[in-house]
């Protein structure tokens, strides 16, 4: 059955141009099929790195037959996230063997189960967790133990987006420094939806926020979106083009501890208002400009620079405890304490919602297709 499966699904791919498998490698010793076979399923494939609208191209996939452990899951949503388009690039340190599905998160809904799965029923809503590649397509097969079930009442788009980027979110501000109601963080990139996450898990521990954005036409309304949301203090880079930027800040103390996801000047910002011995924390780069440092920075404040990449963090031991945290994150955002500005996009409008993703069409939401 194993080998049927095989050449089933590469003759399949083969006749869609596809020379490779698409899912993972045979197994030495072959389990057990159930009697279950999946939907054909449409995905997003791509057979070489590239540039994602290249690329990439809207495939029928047949039908799998599930082994015993497995899960078919029909998707209902997930996003379209910078590193998704890195991983279709070819230039993410860690991206599937070619051809592939894209997509790295998402959820949907229990559509039908091995004879060995235990704990999951048809119709419940899950996610990938640890993320898993190959969530662009309507029905995606993996084993039981990738899946973790959800609340019912999660809105699918907060589902489908909850681990990349608000995990990450949740991971800086616990990991790098101790922090207690009262301190201060600050961090570039503040419209991002990191950024946005930073702000609101800050406020619900009482931390204050400093946020530096963008100049850029409605700065003035970003700022308001932003102070919303519970930031302390949003500033565009040229207000702080001063010497002293810390008397921006009247009573706030000065933060020990900064998030950077944008490189060259914004980076600099940041560290300009940290504290003596504190932290920058860089989990981005999207000016594609180095982080640089003054060498006064590192004698006499005593400064840290630290990196964080959020699939590292997923494949330490920490990794089990994930879904606890998701699962408090999921509960801020069913209560309203937890939200970002997204865009949900039909899968058949899938090359839009790629060109917003892109940034061909300016400045965009968050793209999160729906099934």
């Amino acid at each position: 059955m194993a080998t049927v499966r095989f050449v089933y699904l590469k003759a399949a791919l083969h006749r869609q141009g596809v020379t490779s498998p698409l899912f993972r490698r045979q197994n030495s010793a072959v389990r057990a099929f159930s009697s279950v076979i999946s939907p054909p399923s449409k995905a997003v494939v791509y057979d070489q790195h590239g540039p994602p609208d290249l690329v990439c191209k809207v495939t029928e996939l047949p039908p799998v037959p599930l082994k015993d452990d497995e899960v078919c899951v029909r998707m209902l949503a997930a996003p379209i996230n910078p590193s998704d388009i890195n991983r279709i690039q070819g230039v993410y340190p860690v991206r599937p063997e070619v051809p592939a599905v894209g997509g790295y998160e998402g959820v949907g809904e229990v559509y039908s189960i091995g004879s060995a799965v235990k704990g999951l029923d048809k119709g419940d809503l899950v996610i990938p967790s640890p993320p898993s590649s190959g969530t662009w397509q309507t029905y995606f097969v993996k084993e039981q133990s990738i899946w973790h079930k959800i609340d019912k009442s999660t809105p699918v788009e907060y589902a489908a987006t909850i681990t990349v980027n608000p995990l990450s979110a949740l991971r800086m501000l616990e990991d790098f420094v101790d922090l207690n109601s009262g301190d201060v963080v600050v961090q570039n990139g503040a419209t991002s939806i990191v950024g946005q996450c930073i702000i609101q898990l800050a406020r619900v521990r009482g931390i204050h926020t400093i946020n530096i954005i963008r100049d850029r036409a409605g700065s003035d309304e970003v700022k308001e979106k932003l102070k919303k949301l519970g930031a302390d203090e949003v500033f565009t880079e040229s207000q702080l083009e001063v010497k002293n930027v810390k008397s921006l800040l009247a009573n706030i103390p000065e933060p020990a501890l900064g998030f950077n996801c944008v490189g060259g000047n914004a980076a600099s910002l940041v560290l300009k208002f940290l504290k003596h011995g504190g932290t920058m924390v860089t989990y981005g780069g999207m000016s594609k400009k180095p982080v640089t440092v003054s060498t006064s920075s590192f004698i006499f404040k005593d400064l840290s620079l630290r990196g964080f990449w959020l699939q590292k963090w997923l494949t330490s031991d920490k990794a089990k405890e994930c879904r606890g945290m998701i699962d408090y994150l999921l509960g801020l955002a069913r209560e309203g304490d937890l939200k970002y500005e997204m865009e949900l996009v039909p899968f058949d409008q899938f090359p839009t919602a790629l060109d917003k993703a892109l940034g061909k069409l300016g400045s965009q939401p968050k793209q999160v297709i729906k099934f």
